[in-house]
């Protein structure tokens, strides 16, 4: 209930703020700087060494690829066949396709399933979402913030040396191992700033009312995100005969709104902030109903 509170008094904030004009244009883009050089590595750090491989991972890490693979595929013919520009193209490619599957992943499933169940929302997240954000999010946020043709050798290049990317190479190196406790609490502390700030980010940026032109890729992303993200999910399982816990908490983890960070992302690339924004605001409202919904349906 804590975190849900937190979510909505966040972006309040960051939009009472922003109506009474005290703070700078740019604070948005200091915001999602220090969120993508310093919170986003330090969660990395933090959780990555946490995870122990066994065949347990297998449901969670296939669905969350396969979901946002397809996703991705969806939203690329999607944006060709609208004729979106490569700003918002780039966008959708980010808060579209990657989900909010901790932060309200845990406090979500852990209400609609307990607290047993988290360590499936932890597999999913950090050896799906997280590793997408690190390796395809770097990826999409280069080539589509890039108007030129795109220099291989540079991209590669961008990509190791994107913070979250080499946290995680150096997290892998840490896996099943503990770090010393003052070191353990000072990147817990460093990542705990990741949701306060984005959530801030947001609601600096967001915007009730949109321009007419922001409301056809608006709904596109809302649509792949919450509806046919789930869906995706839901077909996989039933195709490979799941339906165990691990399994209904896949599709759960699928039917998250659009992850903070991704906006954060598209916001530092310059791939429509304000659009990006709005998505993963009103994502996040909307998401409270549609997983709702969805956990109706496979339980």
């Amino acid at each position: 209930m804590e975190n849900f509170a937190l979510i909505f008094v966040a972006i309040f904030i960051g939009y009472v703020i922003n109506k009474m004009d005290v703070f700078p244009k740019e604070t948005p883009v200091i915001l999602n700087q220090f969120i993508l050089y310093i919170s986003a590595p330090a969660m990395v750090l933090l959780k990555v060494p946490q995870l122990s491989l066994s065949y347990e991972v297998i449901i969670p890490v296939f669905i969350a690829w396969i979901v946002m693979s397809i996703s991705a595929l969806a939203i690329f013919y999607l944006s060709k066949l609208l004729a979106f520009s490569r700003e918002v193209t780039g966008s959708l490619m980010l808060v579209a396709v990657l989900g909010n599957t901790s932060y309200l992943g845990i406090p979500m499933i852990g209400a609609y399933f307990g607290e047993d169940a988290l360590g499936y929302v932890m597999i999913y997240d950090q050896l799906g979402s997280f590793i997408a954000l690190s390796t395809y999010g770097t990826f999409i946020s280069i080539y589509y913030s890039s108007s030129q043709n795109v220099d291989i050798k540079a991209l590669f290049l961008k990509i190791v040396k994107f913070p979250p990317f080499l946290a995680l190479l150096v997290s892998l190196f840490f896996i099943g191992t503990s770090f010393h406790p003052v070191a353990q609490s000072v990147l817990s502390s460093l990542a705990g700033t990741i949701v306060p700030l984005a959530l801030v980010a947001v609601g600096l940026q967001l915007r009730f009312k949109l321009p007419s032109e922001d409301l056809k890729p608006f709904g596109i992303a809302l649509g792949v995100k919450l509806i046919f993200a789930p869906l995706i999910a839901i077909i996989v399982c039933y195709i490979f005969s799941w339906n165990s816990k691990a399994a209904l908490i896949s599709i759960m983890e699928a039917s998250m709104a659009p992850m903070i960070t991704a906006a954060a992302v598209a916001s530092m690339a310059g791939l429509a902030p304000r659009l990006s924004s709005a998505i993963v605001g009103y994502g996040i409202l909307l998401s409270f109903a549609t997983t709702w919904v969805v956990y109706n349906f496979i339980t």
